[in-house]
């Protein structure tokens, strides 16, 4: 059998398993990617949870010493789901981004790779190969775009003519010399719709993302989030969609191929105010299987404070004071009094200005002050 002959059963047993798209590169340097990596370390725009080794990231043969190609794939996912729960006044509701719907793509992609593995090792004894989804060395979407999968987009997401970019990506290295796919040429044109809506403008210009301004990237830190952008998550409790939802690429794209991924509406949107006092085994049992739950449920407790923030909600100050008093972690509790004086009741400012008598740590007084500064202002 010819490698173009399996290389065409491989495509075959691709779609056989469900992944979506496949396509194949050549496992040559990312040349032109390290230039642009090197530049986003020189302005200070990468997120930290990337690959902190440049080479591995953009030479495929550190990862794999005989690589010659790479397999990319792509599974589609939801971009609606049915019967979303709407929030209220006393019940207000955060929201996972799309990304986050369903089980942990990682896995999902993972065991499709596997799957894949065993087939070719098993028609071709010989191969070497090597897999990884997302926390791999290697950039999923340079790879993707380079096999043909879609175009590089100005959001910085990959773009596939089928399924838009509610896509997730992974790669398999191997020391088969497949024949590369053609790329695809980029078909953003003049739109700027994505640099234009982007809430923080996080979208420098088309291709590059200052990921420290970065919604998606905000939302999963652990730390007290800057003040210019709490009054911009909204209610995004975990990532953010808007850079998808307004690309004209992904007007009316919406797949349901995979149940994995479909979402449980109460997983995805869920009530606030509940979130604030959820301990760590109903956390795990809730959105344990969920990617945006890889973080822990501090950030996405914080981030739940914020969206109340969001709202006004007046329902929950009672809550949201008991946790400036009483939670043990410095961030939930001066992010909480931020809310607070957000909020702007008479009860709050009362226990604000008794926390403030009480509070020893710097950095909760500071958000205390600011709490009882936005009650000033009011």
């Amino acid at each position: 059998m010819t490698i173009e002959t399996f290389q065409e059963e491989v495509r075959a047993y691709a779609k056989f398993i469900g992944i979506d798209k496949i396509g194949f590169a050549s496992a040559a340097p990312f040349v032109e990617l390290k230039a642009r990596l090197i530049r986003q370390q020189e302005l200070s725009y990468q997120s930290g949870f990337e690959e902190p080794d440049l080479e591995k990231r953009t030479t495929p043969k550190l990862l794999q010493p005989d690589a010659q190609s790479i397999i990319s794939i792509a599974l589609a996912y939801p971009s609606r789901m049915k019967d979303a729960p709407q929030g209220k006044k006393g019940a207000r509701r955060g929201i996972f981004a799309r990304a986050s719907w369903g089980d942990d793509y990682h896995h999902v992609l993972r065991e499709k790779l596997a799957m894949l593995e065993m087939f070719i090792v098993e028609h071709y004894p010989g191969a070497v190969l090597t897999s990884m989804v997302d926390t791999g060395e290697l950039s999923d979407r340079a790879v993707a775009e380079r096999a043909g999968i879609g175009w590089s987009a100005k959001n910085t997401s990959i773009i596939t003519p089928e399924f838009g970019s509610y896509v997730y990506l992974g790669e398999m290295i191997t020391n088969i010399s497949f024949r590369p796919d053609t790329p695809i040429e980029d078909q953003c044109g003049d739109c700027t719709l994505c640099l234009d809506v982007c809430p923080t403008g996080a979208i420098v210009e088309g291709g590059q993302l200052n990921a420290q301004r970065c919604i998606a990237f905000l939302t999963q830190t652990k730390s007290y989030l800057p003040d210019e952008f709490r009054v911009k998550i909204g209610n995004r409790i975990y990532g953010c969609d808007t850079c998808q939802t307004v690309c004209p690429k992904n007007k009316g794209v919406d797949f349901h191929l995979h149940p994995e991924f479909e979402p449980d509406p109460e997983k995805v949107k869920p009530l606030l105010q509940p979130l604030l006092k959820i301990n760590n085994r109903a956390f795990k049992e809730q959105f344990g299987q969920m990617s945006g739950s890889w973080r822990g449920k501090k950030p996405i407790q914080r981030n739940a404070i914020l969206a109340i923030a969001h709202f006004k909600e007046i329902e929950a100050v009672d809550d949201l004071i008991e946790i400036m008093q009483n939670d043990p972690r410095e961030v939930i509790r001066g992010t909480a009094a931020w809310a607070i004086g957000k909020i702007g009741t008479d009860a709050g400012r009362v226990a604000l200005e008794e926390a403030m008598k009480k509070e020893q740590d710097p950095t909760v007084i500071e958000e205390i002050r600011k709490g009882l500064g936005v009650q000033l202002m009011k």
